[in-house]
């Protein structure tokens, strides 16, 4: 029997949103009704709406338009009676109500404040096993479990580096995210800048874009630099370049290493939350210390330069997705916890 499943998300556009389309793709392929409450006009809105209907808000704290979505959302409920309730991150969890013919579940993919939203949840799922130990340290007595994410179903095709001004035979250091403090991008323009030749791309958007921009022409690296914004499937400029690196100061998961690893590319990660859980200094990634520009520098000639490294780092990188990170396994699990199997 088909599950009939809730989403509600009030996410931005970055590799969140991406495993978040990802992931109710999934569940619609499995038979899954769905229905999404979301924030207006997202990039993504195209992608989930052949999937359900989507109520839109920006569901601030206090607002009167606050009231009415929550009148709204809980009158679908009563009406459609779906099987789960599915809040993603905390601040949507204050839309579940205390309706007991749904799971109701919170997805976490950050380390959260306080339990204040999740009154109402018979569970929570973390992505990583420090989110869900997290939960518990903040006084969580129901279930807490670990359910992490997949690299999206697409086979890359690396871009025409002419496309973007590159030559063919530069080397190309890739990066991916939104332009905001936590994900470091100072850090990797500082380190790229040292690299003799390198040209770096940069594939996303956010509020320091100017500050990036500004810091490339500082550091003389505006020439060799791409800012190439937000693209439909990021894999497919990773799998264009030489060596891919996420700077982040915190990353609970790290979405994109998923990727970069399917887009069979070297990568390099700070030890950030959830790289140091899943990846392998030496075996799948390098990792570097967080704001270590001479580390970050250091392991990005080491791809450039040493034999056989990008070699080894993309086979173990490929074994350790193949391991972990499967999409039926993580679909599988999802469906046993909308059977009530948790």
């Amino acid at each position: 029997m088909s599950k009939k499943i809730l989403h509600m998300h009030f996410g931005k556009d970055g590799g969140a949103e991406r495993f978040f389309v990802n992931l109710v793709q999934g569940f619609g392929e499995r038979g899954a009704e769905q229905r999404f409450v979301t924030r207006p006009d997202r990039i993504w809105k195209h992608e989930i709406a052949p999937l359900g209907p989507i109520i839109e808000s920006h569901y601030r704290r206090i607002s009167p338009g606050s009231a009415l979505l929550t009148w709204r959302v809980h009158r679908m409920i009563r009406d459609w009676r779906p099987d789960v309730i599915m809040a993603w991150m905390s601040r949507s969890s204050r839309l579940i109500p205390n309706y007991p013919g749904a799971v109701k579940l919170t997805r976490l993919g950050d380390y959260p404040r306080h339990l204040r939203h999740f009154r109402h949840n018979d569970l929570i799922v973390g992505n990583t096993p420090g989110i869900a130990q997290a939960c518990r340290d903040l006084g969580w007595r129901k279930p807490a479990l670990l359910v992490s994410n997949f690299a999206r179903e697409v086979t890359p095709v690396p871009v025409d580096r002419a496309s973007v001004n590159t030559p063919d035979d530069a080397f190309v250091i890739c990066g991916s995210g939104r332009f905001v403090h936590r994900k470091g991008f100072d850090v990797l323009i500082r380190a790229a800048a040292q690299i003799p030749d390198a040209w770096l791309w940069l594939v996303g958007e956010g509020e320091r874009r100017a500050e990036l921009e500004a810091l490339v022409s500082e550091v003389g690296l505006a020439e060799r630099t791409r800012f190439l914004g937000w693209v439909d499937e990021p894999m497919h400029h990773v799998a264009a370049c030489d060596v891919f690196v996420m700077p982040s100061r915190h990353e609970p998961l790290g979405n994109v290493i998923l990727e970069s690893w399917k887009a069979q590319v070297p990568t390099i990660s700070t030890h950030s939350e959830g790289p140091s859980w899943f990846a392998t200094d030496g075996q799948d990634c390098l990792l570097v210390e967080i704001d270590d520009v001479a580390g970050m520098k250091a392991a990005i000639s080491r791809v450039k330069e040493e034999p056989g490294l990008a070699a080894h780092l993309v086979a173990a990188g490929t074994a350790t997705l193949e391991a972990k990170f499967t999409r039926d396994r993580v679909l599988d699990q999802y469906f046993e916890i909308f059977g009530g199997r948790y």
